[in-house]
């Protein structure tokens, strides 16, 4: 099972992925929301995890999240923003503030998921 980063910011992005491999999962990574979508809908891709940017430039994280919901029910999704107060997180959904430590990833992701 992999992790969906879905993260427009490469170094970002890198460095949210370095960190969820060095913890043990397995990742996958897009740098939009119409790449993240070609991923969500290769049925041979099992993800545990969407974990998307809310601001994107192609599209809205809650909206990647709806539309990946409709092709994986399932799929739990975690929200990365700087303006985590004033997000919304619709219900079955988490959100991570953006600037984050190490130690807030790992515990966010381990509560979301259980140990790798």
């Amino acid at each position: 099972m992999h992790l969906l980063v879905v993260e427009d910011d490469d170094i970002v992005r890198m460095l949210m992925v370095d960190v969820l491999d060095e913890l043990g999962y397995e990742t996958l990574e897009a740098n939009c929301a119409n790449a993240a979508l070609k991923i969500l809908q290769d049925p041979g891709k099992a993800l545990a995890l969407l974990m998307t940017d809310v601001g994107l430039p192609d599209m809205r994280g809650e909206e990647l999240a709806k539309q990946a919901r409709a092709i994986r029910p399932a799929l739990p999704v975690l929200f990365a923003s700087g303006y985590a107060e004033s997000l919304d997180v619709p219900d079955g959904m988490h959100m991570i503030g953006k600037p984050f430590s190490i130690e807030q990833l790992r515990d966010k992701v381990v509560g979301i998921l259980g140990t790798p």
